[in-house]
């Protein structure tokens, strides 16, 4: 009987440890550069394509740097206020639009996603896939969950045997030493087991419970089809149609708003039919473009042969994409006009999207993570910038002392729980 607790004490640290395994696997068991890539990356970035951010194959080329490469990644703002030349001009040549930041990131994390970037084949090498179609998405890859369940699972059996085994054992080496055995309590009816099983049920349960809770109303990669197929990549792609052409309201209010109908027909009354490259659905199927137009025409009543509207227009019942809770307040204004921020920050690259999909997670994290990092217009020595950021005199002062390279939005508040909860 002096065997059994210690014996216990370690069935149970097993257990705890198979549990600890399982939450951590995705990331700790292997560094899976492509996943990685896939989950932080790939929404901006393609590694032989350029799209809302430049292609990155051969980054460690341009960047020789190992620290300087990674300190970019996890906060690419410090390496803007250190005036590095290459990520300076890179930052001008993408309109100014800010990296997302990864400080979550290891460098072991980094360096397998720089390792799947630099090894990813040129299109039709190995067959690898046409670099339009960006790299494989998650519904692509194979589950590495599944691998990792079986791996638990062969590794429970294997410590059942061994057990067994010891128990054997045991009971060989009381017998020869003539101590009386007992008959050994089932596994079902073991409290120690039975305990032992319940925490890591709890846990285990707990932390999907969790995560579920916690990714509610979220809706990223949301991508409905809408009742007329509208094309950002035909509108303010190829054509250049200013986006505050039709959501003129993210300049000067908290909305953006969806253009009225009439807005459209400023166009469309003379372009009747569509001549340019096919266009497609996210399901792979082609669009008949010219005959979403005439979808256009059922809507505002408008006749294109006769020239003018011949019977009652009605609303088209668009469907929301990007939704944020009621208690949360968002203005658009704010952002667009005076924080100057380009949609593609939270949009993606709009300009390449056909059926516009949510780029962003939207969660609380993700903006507080824009915020730490986003710079303000702040004045300068000539008056430059944002007048309403002169008052902020313990600014100036550190600004021209040294003490500060630029002010965030977080330095004027921008991450205080009632600047966005009300």
């Amino acid at each position: 009987m002096h065997h059994y607790r210690p014996t216990v004490f370690r069935i149970s640290s097993f257990f705890l440890l198979i549990a600890f395994f399982l939450f951590t696997g995705n990331r700790a068991m292997a560094q899976d550069g492509k996943a990685l890539f896939q989950s932080d990356c790939a929404s901006c970035h393609n590694p032989i394509k350029q799209v809302t951010g430049p292609a990155l194959k051969g980054v460690t080329a341009r960047v020789p740097d190992q620290k300087l490469l990674h300190a970019w990644i996890k906060n690419n703002a410090a390496v803007l206020a250190s005036g590095n030349k290459y990520f300076n001009d890179l930052y001008i040549q993408f309109g100014k639009t800010p990296m997302n930041t990864f400080p979550q990131l290891t460098d072991p994390e980094i360096d397998a996603i720089l390792k799947y970037i630099e090894t990813y084949p040129e299109p039709g090498a190995g067959g690898a896939k046409n670099p339009n179609e960006g790299p494989a998405t998650k519904d692509e890859e194979s589950d590495s969950s599944l691998l990792y369940g079986i791996l638990t699972l062969i590794l429970a059996i294997v410590m059942l045997i061994l057990l067994n085994v010891n128990s054997n054992l045991r009971k060989l080496s009381d017998d020869k030493s003539g101590v009386p055995s007992h008959e050994p309590i089932p596994f079902y009816r073991n409290k120690v087991y039975i305990t032992a099983v319940v925490l890591v049920l709890f846990v285990v349960g707990g932390y999907y419970v969790v995560e579920a809770a916690i990714g509610l109303g979220r809706q990223k990669n949301y991508e409905p089809e809408q009742p007329i197929f509208f094309s950002h990549k035909v509108h303010p792609g190829s054509n250049q149609i200013s986006c505050l052409y039709c959501h003129g309201g993210a300049w000067d209010s908290k909305m953006a708003g969806v253009p009225s109908l009439n807005v459209c027909m400023n166009c469309h009354a003379a372009i009747n039919d569509y001549k340019g490259e096919p266009l497609y659905r996210a399901n792979g199927t082609q669009v008949d473009a010219t005959a979403e137009i005439q979808k256009l025409y059922s809507y505002t009543g408008y006749d294109p042969k006769a020239g003018k509207y011949t019977a009652p227009g009605k609303q088209i019942e668009w469907i929301k994409i990007h939704n944020l809770p009621d208690h949360v307040y968002f203005n658009h204004s704010q952002h667009i006009r005076a924080g100057q921020v380009q949609c593609q920050t939270c949009h993606g690259s709009i300009t390449q999207m056909n059926e516009v999909k949510q780029f962003a997670d939207l969660s609380m994290g993700w903006c507080i993570n824009c915020h730490r990092t986003t710079k303000v217009n702040f004045p300068d020595s000539s008056g430059n910038g944002n007048k309403f950021y002169s008052i902020y005199e313990k600014f100036h002062h550190n600004l021209a002392t040294g003490a500060m390279d630029s002010v965030t939005v977080e330095n004027i508040g921008g991450t205080e729980c009632q600047k966005c909860h009300y």
